[in-house]
């Protein structure tokens, strides 16, 4: 059985991302930005284990999800254990966002080496890169929480090597 760690799942969010979204929080997170919103998911040793088929399931069940969204923690960190639900996810139609403290430019560099992280970026089609800077924090931007955040079209930055921003509809 494919599982992996989280530290809790929002099965209808509105906010994290377009869309009505299942929201899968991974467990563990290196970047531990002053003024997170989800301190709880620090700890690489906290959370639970859960079922990629269990999560997989909460799609299945209601036809309202647009797709699912990757956030945390940080989930890049949990490439491996994420791949399958991304790539079972986009075999149903449903698109997939991801939420992390990397910058694009990072993640290109990592992915050279992880093979896991390279396959997972592959599936993913909107990326909400940088970390959360509190001195940085804006209320009034779109599905993040600081200026320095950008909304990328993952697909598109990655085909052409540097970071596209996403169009979002309104």
């Amino acid at each position: 059985m494919r599982t992996v760690r989280i530290a809790g799942v929002v099965r209808q969010s509105i906010v994290d991302g377009t869309g009505l979204r299942l929201t899968v929080f991974a467990q563990g997170c290196p970047h531990r930005c002053e003024g997170c919103h989800n301190p709880h998911t620090h700890d690489f040793g906290g959370g639970y284990d859960c079922a990629v088929e269990k999560l997989l399931g909460e799609l299945d069940r209601n036809p309202l999800l647009r797709g699912i969204t990757l956030s945390g923690g940080e989930p890049l960190c949990r490439a491996r254990e994420l791949l399958p639900l991304a790539q079972g996810a986009r075999e149903r139609g449903r698109d997939v966002w991801c939420y992390t403290g990397y910058t694009f430019e990072q993640l290109a560099a990592m992915a050279r080496e992880d093979m896991a992280l390279a396959e997972l970026l592959g599936c993913i089609d909107v990326l909400v890169d940088g970390p959360y800077e509190a001195a940085r924090r804006d209320l009034t931007l779109r599905f993040r929480g600081s200026a320095n955040q950008r909304i990328l079209d993952l697909g598109k930055s990655l085909a052409a090597g540097e970071a596209v921003p996403m169009d979002l509809p309104d």
